[in-house]
């Protein structure tokens, strides 16, 4: 009875900030129809970054904001999957595992290797390594209860993740067509090279529609290696410490259900219960739901705090996106993915 109870609260306090998201993506919406290179997700993106800076919401519209930029996040990503079929899902990611093993692989020896040269310490190597080679924020959240770093170093982490995030949604688009990638070419490369969902949906879509779907796939095969990599992480800080130092970690809550759902939506694709007719308007909502979790994501970026992290844990973050990006153009090279 008590889960009961407190939902109607907990769903009137994220009213104000879901309502200031929708507002300002109806912006980013319109000024994305004007300059469909950018799209309105990146505008969605800059446009919460500047609300944030210049007018910062107070604190009744951050339980909504948060809200919109993970839950309305995962709703898009599940709209897309009525969009693709499990036979395509599939397909792509065979496709894409090399590629993604190999980022994975040179964003961890990248950060020991430069973490200890710049002289910065363990947690924050691990936090910003798997931040990066994985996805992002979530992958961060995920071995913060094992590892347990201070607040502190968590917020550096996720700083200087959120900071190449920005980056590769304004750079990479320009990079993929300076170097002539194909479509699918700027999914892979998209989907393995950069770190959170939200950037890659960003800057895949403002690529192309089809780049915008591969990359999404890519990205969302990369997303389940957080589990083996957190089970791992458990175990060796487990045999660490010689005691249950994972007591705590729980599979369940950093098991990114979301993907799970968007099979069942490709699923039901595939079946063929979702008509030819209806798929434009699901790509509509689904655009939408973006546009909305972006600019949540944006109006959450203290750029006044990003600037206070350092210039080591900001050193150490380019680095190693700049080894996973080159990686993932290098491998794809060599297998023939261009």
């Amino acid at each position: 009875m008590s889960a009961i109870t407190t939902t109607p609260p907990a769903e009137s306090s994220r009213l104000p900030g879901v309502l200031l998201a929708l507002a300002v993506a109806a912006v980013a919406f319109g000024l994305g129809r004007l300059m469909p290179l950018v799209g309105g997700a990146v505008c969605g993106i800059v446009l919460g970054i500047l609300v944030r800076h210049f007018a910062a919401p107070s604190a009744r519209f951050q339980p909504g904001i948060r809200f919109a930029g993970k839950q309305i996040l995962q709703w898009s990503i599940i709209a897309l999957g009525f969009g693709l079929s499990l036979n395509q899902v599939a397909k792509t990611g065979l496709e894409s595992l090399s590629v993604t093993l190999a980022t994975v692989a040179a964003a961890g020896l990248t950060a020991w290797l430069l973490g200890r040269v710049l002289r910065v310490h363990d947690k924050l190597q691990v936090l910003i390594g798997i931040g990066t080679a994985i996805c992002g924020g979530s992958a961060i959240a995920a071995v913060v209860p094992i590892i347990k770093p201070d607040d502190h170093d968590t917020a550096f982490a996720i700083s200087t993740i959120f900071l190449f995030n920005l980056v590769a949604v304004l750079l990479f688009p320009l990079l993929g067509h300076a170097m002539g990638l194909s479509d699918l070419g700027f999914g892979l490369w998209a989907g393995t090279a950069i770190n959170d969902t939200s950037s890659v949906v960003a800057a895949g879509y403002s690529y192309s529609h089809a780049a915008g779907n591969y990359a999404t796939i890519v990205k969302l095969t990369r997303a389940t290696l957080i589990i083996p990599i957190s089970l791992a992480i458990a175990f060796i800080v487990a045999w660490r410490q010689k005691r249950g130092g994972a007591s705590d970690f729980s599979l369940a809550k950093i098991f990114p259900w979301f993907i799970l759902w968007f099979l069942v939506a490709s699923a039901v694709r595939t079946a063929g219960l979702v008509p030819e007719a209806i798929l434009p308007t699901i790509h509509f909502i689904a655009e939408c739901l973006i546009i909305v979790a972006l600019t949540a994501i944006g109006l959450s970026a203290d750029l006044r705090r990003m600037a206070k992290t350092g210039p080591r844990p900001i050193l150490l973050g380019l680095g190693t996106w700049a080894a996973v990006a080159l990686t993932s153009l290098l491998v794809q090279h060599l297998i023939g993915r261009w």
